[in-house]
């Protein structure tokens, strides 16, 4: 299955003066795969280094960082010769923080050497370094992380437009050039792109999930799958942080279904536990966004650039990373799920806005919602050359809304979107754009 972030790779390779590459992204995105498979295509070798599978590899970064000196000990243990047509990969990097730390010498002193560093908790690592000196971020054990040495890209899970890149690729093409025209796809192509669309709520995007679903065609076995997943995932908070901490992740973590299943969906700590602060499960919140588990949606209180200004740091929403595992975690039966029917408006609502975000994230877009004093919301907005766009969601053909004609009267933008279960289209100016072409609205 094609992931569309082997574009970046690839432009990453091309660039005459490039750095060392972080692939950041939660377990089980596809970052292994991915990176080895365009390693054999665009590399004569790729020499790859798991920090996790071996611990004497970490050894030899406890002496100098000299790159030479790093590289002729990086041949010896893998048997290979390492040189400016070989891609090193260095394999869940977190566990070594001085590997980390190389990078910088490799992309001062060594800047021909070919090498992409990921891990599944990249970003938990990366964002405890906590003392900032000059070009570096230092950790309390003096491990420093270098910034502005490294290039950075985020792996998230497969997106709408790659599951059915690799489930119907005509469709696709369709697909994009009607949202371009804003013409209709003809019925029966987008009665086919809505029972996709439903069928990628189901499956989500783990690249094994959507692997074992198009070849076995056994909704069962999707959600054993994704039930294997929440396991590793809820080994992780075990496995990298302090037993409390564990406790408040995860029960921070097992709290969304029901936050996004109220009315507002805005997040509340006492969901989580009755009487909980956020000065104390915060942090926990954190940690999980910096995994790449959960996507925070922050409520700006204006429709004007740029939205960050006007930000509620204490008000958002938080989604789960995958649409997919949000329903296994719920339990939503396959059915309703499939058909859209007998799920609860609020259940409904949530599985929606959360395969919205889901998208917008992928391609780049900061999640931001707006609200009126409690009597007037828009689900996203968007930022770019065009001004502030609102982006409104419906889950079916009802498309009437008085928030969105709120927003309009006050901040008067070039134009609004809908997204719903109608037909692409243009009308009032409003860009009408169906439940399965979210991945088409770029920055």
């Amino acid at each position: 299955m094609r992931r569309l972030i082997e574009d970046d790779l690839t432009a990453w390779k091309s660039r005459e003066k490039k750095m060392p590459l972080l692939v950041f992204g939660a377990r089980q995105t596809g970052k292994t795969t991915t990176v080895y498979e365009f390693g054999k295509r665009h590399f004569s070798n790729v020499a790859v280094f798991n920090f996790e599978a071996s611990e004497k590899l970490s050894t030899i970064f406890d002496g100098n960082l000299d790159p030479g000196r790093i590289i002729s000990e990086l041949e010896i243990f893998a048997g290979q010769s390492i040189n400016n047509t070989t891609l090193v990969f260095f394999d869940e990097v977190q566990y070594c923080p001085k590997a980390l730390t190389s990078l910088k010498y490799f992309s001062e002193q060594a800047p021909g050497y070919h090498i992409i560093a990921a891990g599944s908790l990249l970003g938990v690592a990366v964002n405890r370094r906590k003392i900032k000196k000059d070009d570096e971020i230092t950790d309390e054990r003096g491990v420093s992380f270098p910034v502005g040495k490294v290039e950075i890209l985020t792996m998230y899970p497969m997106n709408f437009e790659e599951f059915l890149q690799a489930a119907n690729p005509y469709l696709l093409e369709n697909i994009k050039e009607c949202y371009e025209t804003n013409s209709p796809l003809s019925e029966t192509s987008h009665e086919k792109a809505l029972e996709l669309y439903r069928c990628y709520l189901f499956t989500g995007g783990m690249p094994r999930v959507v692997a074992d679903y198009l070849e076995e065609k056994d909704l069962d076995i999707v959600r054993i799958r994704q039930n294997e997943i929440l396991v590793l995932f809820t080994a992780d908070m075990a496995k990298y942080t302090t037993p409390p901490e564990q406790v408040k992740i995860a029960a921070i973590y097992n709290s969304i279904p029901s936050q996004l299943a109220r009315e507002n969906r805005k997040f509340q700590y006492n969901i989580v536990r009755s009487g909980a602060r956020a000065v104390t499960y915060e942090t926990g919140l954190d940690w999980l966004n910096s995994a790449g588990l959960v996507l925070k949606c922050g409520k700006t209180h204006e429709g004007k650039i740029p939205l960050k200004n006007y930000a509620d740091m204490l008000s958002y929403k938080v989604n789960m990373s995958d649409v997919g595992l949000l329903n296994a975690k719920s339990m939503t039966p396959k059915n309703n799920v499939l058909t859209g029917s007998g799920l609860g408006v609020e259940a409904k609502g949530a599985m929606i806005e959360n395969y919205v975000a889901q998208e917008l994230a992928f391609n780049g877009h900061p999640l931001y919602y707006w609200e009126s004093n409690g009597k007037a919301e828009i689900d996203f907005l968007l930022q770019g050359g065009e001004g502030v766009i609102p982006i409104e969601v419906k889950a079916a053909e009802n498309v009437q809304s008085k928030s969105l004609k709120e927003f309009v009267k006050r901040y008067s933008p070039r134009y609004s979107i809908r997204i719903s279960a109608k037909n692409f289209g243009f009308e009032n100016n409003i860009k009408s754009v169906p439940l399965y072409a979210v991945f088409c609205i770029k920055p």
